[in-house]
């Protein structure tokens, strides 16, 4: 498993919520399926993360009531937080795709050099 930054964890986020509403749980849980379980944003890192993205414009946030199939119709179920991407968090998504291209771009310039030197260079290079 892989550790994720918080400009990562951010941007993760972001993108899931550029897909449509979700939930804390629901969140964490496209983030492991869509990273083939490399990436895993914990509750204490998720809640806090979401809260300053709330705080910060970047999404908004209803509530729901939540009951179990089973439960007495009377009785009053759990509080289910939901985040929407806001428009100025889509602009800080596609800022922060930006950054990534060109932080991608330039480690590629790095491995690409290496990667076309002889392969008897590159392992007595990297093994030195």
């Amino acid at each position: 498993m892989l550790t994720l930054k918080q400009d990562h964890s951010e941007l993760v986020v972001l993108s899931v919520l550029a897909e449509g509403p979700s939930y804390g749980y629901a969140i964490g849980k496209s983030i492991a399926a869509r990273s083939e379980g490399h990436f895993k944003l914990s509750a204490s890192g998720m809640y806090p993360l979401l809260t300053k993205l709330e705080k910060n414009g970047l999404v908004s946030t209803s509530w729901e009531e939540v009951k179990a199939a089973t439960a007495d119709p009377d009785s009053t179920g759990r509080r289910r937080k939901w985040y929407t991407l806001s428009d100025k968090g889509r602009k800080q998504l596609a800022k922060r795709i930006e950054h990534h291209r060109q932080v991608q771009s330039i480690l590629d310039g790095f491995v690409l050099q290496i990667e076309s030197q002889p392969e008897n260079q590159l392992e007595t290079g990297l093994a030195g």
